[in-house]
């Protein structure tokens, strides 16, 4: 398959459809109706394997893909979505840490083209289904989920999963999820399933009762992360963020839920080996990602919002030893006044645009933050 041609789809996909990272709200929709005909159509493909749903504001990524590296070590054949992808489309649907070859990506725009344009489904929503789709022709015996934004809403959540991992709720996306974090959470709940066994990652008493209202309402179990990950001071984690601790956790106490419900025979020797190599089995980039160790040392990191950047300019400055020089850039819908009182007035900031048209201009990011 020649890149020429996929590259070709690629730019259908962008250009026909409503695409979240170029139109922002405007490319989604109040409802569930798109994902569920689009995987009707395609006989449900999503219903073929087991799943595991994970929402939250940050982690989720970096918890999807350490569940999945868990997964994969222990012998499960396993799916994993996630989203957006950082270089290659084709990172929403990998198997066992492998995206699918070109020729799947153009084969099924092409088989599908009609439904696709009579349907007008979204670019995550035909993403997602491609995904689903992808999995099941694979045969994947459990895939993990990662929700796009939200939850009650996110296409993702047609999804009858095993377990729902919630990570943790901060402010991010107000315009769609509301303006409080007791609004917000009520959102992330929304993929709280009937009898479905519940894990909250982080405990936050001022808005815990949202998560227990649901869960309760649905009959399903609730667990909390601190409660259950009783082997965290023995392992070893190969993402080395600040937020990656909280995150471990929360990783480890799901997988202690999924054992009994997968028959799952491990070992401590398997699980550090798992955790270890997270990014080489599943493909993860961007959780501070050290991409240079020396001369000088270079960090990348994809936290977008105030929560997320907290964390990763904290850690920044704990290990800077000189003058700490900063790339930094954002989409235009993010709530910027949050984030001025977090940049470090001694460091050095080049202020980038984003290549998408989301992205804000630099000049005015530049603008704002020297005025604040």
């Amino acid at each position: 398959m020649s890149d020429t041609l996929y590259n070709q789809t690629l730019d259908y996909l962008y250009q026909k459809l409503p695409y979240f990272s170029r139109d922002g709200k405007a490319a989604l929709k109040p409802n569930l109706d798109n994902i569920i005909a689009l995987c009707e159509y395609l006989d449900n493909p999503q219903d073929k394997y087991k799943t595991i749903h994970v929402a939250g504001t940050n982690g989720k990524g970096s918890v999807s893909h350490s569940l999945a590296a868990l997964l994969q070590t222990h012998g499960f054949k396993t799916g994993l979505t996630t989203s957006p992808h950082l270089i290659d489309f084709r990172e929403r649907m990998r198997v066992d840490g492998q995206m699918p070859p070109t020729s799947f990506v153009v084969e099924f725009v092409d088989n599908h083209k009609p439904f696709i344009e009579k349907l007008k489904p979204s670019f995550f929503e035909i993403s997602l289904a491609m995904a689903f789709l992808w999995f099941a022709i694979q045969k994947v015996d459990v895939a993990v989920i990662e929700t796009g934004l939200g939850g009650r809403l996110d296409s993702t959540n047609i999804v009858k999963p095993l377990l729902t991992v919630i990570t943790n709720i901060s402010y991010d996306h107000q315009d769609l999820l509301g303006n409080t974090l007791v609004e917000i959470a009520g959102e992330k709940a929304g993929i709280i399933k009937p009898l479905v066994p519940t894990l909250i990652g982080r405990f936050q008493p001022s808005i815990h009762h949202v998560f227990e209202d649901k869960a309760l309402k649905e009959d399903a179990p609730l667990y909390l992360a601190k409660n259950l990950a009783l082997t965290l001071p023995l392992i070893s984690f190969e993402l080395k963020g600040i937020c990656q601790q909280e995150n471990l956790k929360t990783v480890l106490a799901a997988f202690e839920l999924l054992k009994p419900i997968l028959n799952i025979n491990s070992s401590l020797t398997a699980v550090s080996n798992a955790l270890q190599n997270v990014t080489s089995l599943t493909g993860l980039r961007g959780r501070w990602e050290v991409i240079q160790t020396k001369n000088p040392f270079i960090v990348t990191d994809t936290a977008h919002n105030q929560d997320g950047l907290e964390q990763v300019f904290s850690q920044l400055e704990s290990i800077s030893k000189g003058k700490l020089h900063i790339v930094f850039g954002m989409v235009n819908d993010k709530n910027r006044d949050t984030i001025w009182p977090l940049l470090n007035p001694n460091a050095q900031y080049y202020f980038c645009k984003p290549n998408i048209p989301r992205g804000l201009d630099e000049k005015l990011l530049a603008n704002e933050a020297n005025s604040n």
